[in-house]
């Protein structure tokens, strides 16, 4: 599960897009800081240590929006977590689109790998170790803190990154419904071995990532399952998607959030048969973007006449 908005204090706006610290971030801080509290001498080393991971993950996720602002795709929320970093990216469904929007963070920290080690590198050879061991481990801790998140992200678990960039490698091969079902279901595999370890070290954190891991590749393998449905449904002929054009499948392929109905939200003109929620916007099962119903609709074509 994801972090939401909600219950989430907003930092900053920078191009367009709004960052957002979640209100878990607080407690998980205090508790990695007394939990660290005995790897430097003065508390303002452990403070510099958690904020500078969270500006190197901030990085990360900015290099996701922006690679996917630049592919046309929409991008305009990054909410900061304990376990990280969620950006909000929607970039247009094409496989080269998607593994540039998902590379790009990985690409981040490949940058900062040169520049993290270097300096290290320097500071050893001055001497810092004995002469200014805060600022050295500090240091030590950045190179490492980057060089793990890197190595992390690019583990082939679907959501993580490397998972998402195999999926959207298998999506030149396999198609958008079939990649996506391969990669959940790694990431399915790789949950249970995330649990595995956790429960082998006793690890809460790694519980946690097993739980993630597995509660979002579940959640992609019926999104997989409803692609295969939408792509093998006729589609509508009166309607089109205003951003992708792609006439939208016949059938109920829309869920309601309030109760959970399935239902043609052409059918019903975006209101829910069930509870009789009206729904403002309608979604494209093809892109995701989402648009009033009347904007979907195609005039029917006015016949030519004749001449004579």
């Amino acid at each position: 599960m994801l972090p939401q908005r909600q219950g989430s204090l907003r930092l900053f706006r920078l191009a367009g897009i709004d960052v957002y610290l979640h209100w878990s971030w607080f407690i998980i801080a205090i508790i990695e800081l007394n939990y660290r509290q005995n790897s430097y001498s003065s508390l303002f080393w452990n403070v510099a240590e958690y904020l500078t991971l969270f500006l190197i993950v901030l990085l990360h996720e900015f290099g996701h929006a922006l690679a996917c602002l630049q592919t046309g795709g929409q991008a305009n929320t990054i909410v900061l977590w304990p376990l990280g970093g969620v950006a909000y990216v929607a970039p247009p469904q094409r496989p080269g689109a998607m593994l540039w929007s998902i590379a790009a963070g990985p690409l981040v920290n490949l940058i900062l790998l040169p520049v993290t080690l270097e300096l290290f590198v320097v500071v050893k050879g001055l001497g810092w170790e004995h002469t200014s061991p805060n600022a050295y481990s500090f240091l030590y801790a950045l190179c490492l803190i980057n060089t793990v998140l890197l190595l992390f992200n690019l583990l082939p678990v679907y959501p993580l990154d490397g998972g998402q960039i195999l999926r959207s490698l298998l999506w030149f091969i396999l198609g958008r419904a079939r990649s996506l079902t391969v990669a959940t279901v790694i990431g399915l595999v790789g949950a249970v071995g995330f649990g595995a370890f956790a429960f082998y070290e006793r690890s809460i954190w790694t519980g946690l990532v097993a739980f993630f891991v597995f509660t979002n590749s579940w959640r992609s393998l019926q999104q997989a399952r409803l692609l295969r449905l939408i792509e093998s449904a006729p589609t509508r002929s009166d309607a089109a998607c205003p951003v992708c054009q792609a006439q939208p499948p016949l059938g109920p392929f829309w869920i309601c959030h309030r109760c959970r109905a399935r239902f043609d939200t052409f059918v019903t003109g975006g209101v829910c048969p069930n509870c009789q929620l009206q729904f403002p916007v309608t979604s494209c099962p093809n892109c995701y973007q989402t648009r009033p119903i009347a904007e979907w609709r195609q005039p029917s074509p006015t016949p030519e006449r004749a001449s004579g």
